[in-house]
């Protein structure tokens, strides 16, 4: 059995679809199993409309016109989707009342997208020779815990795919099963979070014992840099669980970082590969990961950082201190990456600022707080980063040639990467020098 995910550019509109049809056909005799998300640009126009209702503007309009081009193109009923689309206005007017659009709320609304895609593309299949039937997720067992927007999978999951699928999906039948949603046990439908449907379709691999799971974009696989940034960006032919994990932690764009976990614990190879170019290999990805003649694997960022500082006599000679600080950040939700420390002081990266007024105020008990935000994490990570020599010297003085300035570095003892923080206006600079410094001099 092979599980293949497409992405909303790859489920974009009748001609996209049509690639997908055309690679499943080609698969056919390994008993492939679609994961999709939604069509691209559905998913932000429900959440823009759930944002805007909760003004008092509910309008389903964009949403509809957006679908029912693509129920247009792909010459499916004109109907066929409309009970959905009354469930979405009223979803709309029921924000609109009350005036606020929770995460519940949100998630059903966002929800809305994969179920609509996967109908669409089974009966698309179905009506060009391929025998399809559409499934939401959480009737083949994925049933998630109430963590809304950021959902995981109830212990058992895998028990439960694999006996609901038996049950329910024909030996005949190619399943197009929604990304991205499930639902509580009580019947709330959850997200597993923005671009969650790598890790819906690592989760069907997993359950139901997949040889393999495919990630299918609009990329050669996973690259060596950011594209839109490194023209000369290349696709990596092997990586190790490791490496694509640290890569997509740490802003890759192609897979999403819970991606791998249930991939990881059941061996099951991920093989990242683009919808536009299926005849390319791609990136292959396992618990080893292959030979790499480059220095490192791959360079990611995360933009839109924000730096916690803490300076205080405090922490001298002080066991504890600083599980007193990171008690306090728990408590607050607050996700650290990147930490420095010295005599008197400790800073902390974290995502944004937008929920660090309560850490804030709890922080000041301890010396004197400081907030800077508009920060970027880069990553370069490879195999044995820690053992290679004269590295620090290449990425410090491509930095330095490109006059970005080094704020913060981390660097790992498991060997995998090497981390230091920068100016969100300087990335532009940063990564393509780093590139050109790391696989091109």
């Amino acid at each position: 059995m092979l599980v293949m995910k497409f992405g909303g550019s790859s489920v974009a509109d009748e001609n996209q679809i049509h690639k997908v049809l055309e690679i499943a056909r080609s698969r056919a005799s390994r008993r492939p199993v679609i994961v999709s998300s939604a069509h691209k640009g559905i998913t932000d126009a429900l959440l823009n409309a759930g944002k805007a209702a909760a003004k008092g503007e509910p309008d389903a309009g964009q949403i509809i016109e957006k679908q029912r081009r693509v129920l247009k193109g792909c010459g499916c009923d004109h109907d066929m989707l409309d009970p959905f689309f009354r469930e979405i206005e009223d979803l709309l007017r029921g924000i609109s009342l009350v005036r606020e659009a929770s995460k519940r709320s949100l998630d059903y609304l966002a929800g809305f997208g994969e179920r609509m895609s996967v109908r669409v593309i089974a009966d698309y299949f179905t009506r060009n020779g391929v025998k399809a039937e559409a499934f939401d997720a959480w009737d083949l067992g994925f049933i998630t815990d109430e963590n809304f927007g950021g959902a995981r999978p109830l212990p058992g999951y895998e028990a439960r795919m694999l006996t609901e699928f038996k049950r329910r999906v024909g030996s005949d039948v190619l399943p197009v099963i929604t990304g991205f949603v499930g639902k509580t046990s009580g019947g709330e439908l959850t997200t597993v979070g923005r671009n969650g449907s790598d890790f819906s379709a690592t989760c069907f691999a997993a359950g139901l014992g997949a040889e393999e799971c495919e990630i299918w974009t609009d990329t050669d696989g996973v690259m060596t840099a950011d594209p839109s940034l490194v023209k000369d960006a290349r696709s990596i032919p092997y990586m190790s669980f490791a490496e694509a994990s640290e890569l997509a932690y740490y802003g890759g764009r192609v897979l999403h970082p819970s991606t791998l976990l249930p991939a990881i614990k059941r061996n099951i190879p991920v093989r990242v590969l683009n919808t536009n170019r299926p005849q390319h290999p791609g990136t292959v990805i396992t618990e080893d990961g292959g030979d790499n003649p480059n220095m490192v694997t791959s360079i990611a960022y995360k933009e839109g950082q924000a730096v916690i500082t803490i300076e205080s006599t405090q922490m001298l000679g002080q066991p504890g201190f600083l599980a007193k600080v990171f008690d306090v950040l728990g408590r607050e939700k607050v996700d650290i990456d990147m930490i420095s420390t010295s005599e008197i002081s400790v800073s902390m990266t974290c995502p944004g600022a937008s929920n660090l007024n309560g850490a804030m105020k709890a922080l000041e008990q301890f010396g004197r707080v400081s907030v800077v935000t508009d920060k970027t994490i880069v990553c370069v990570v490879g195999k044995n980063v820690k053992k290679q020599r004269g590295l620090g010297a290449k990425v410090f003085t491509a930095l330095r040639d490109s006059e970005v300035n080094v704020e913060m570095i981390s660097q790992g003892a498991n060997k995998i990467n090497l981390s230091f923080l920068i100016d969100d206006s300087d990335v532009k600079k940063a990564v393509p020098a780093l590139h050109d410094a790391l696989f091109e001099g």
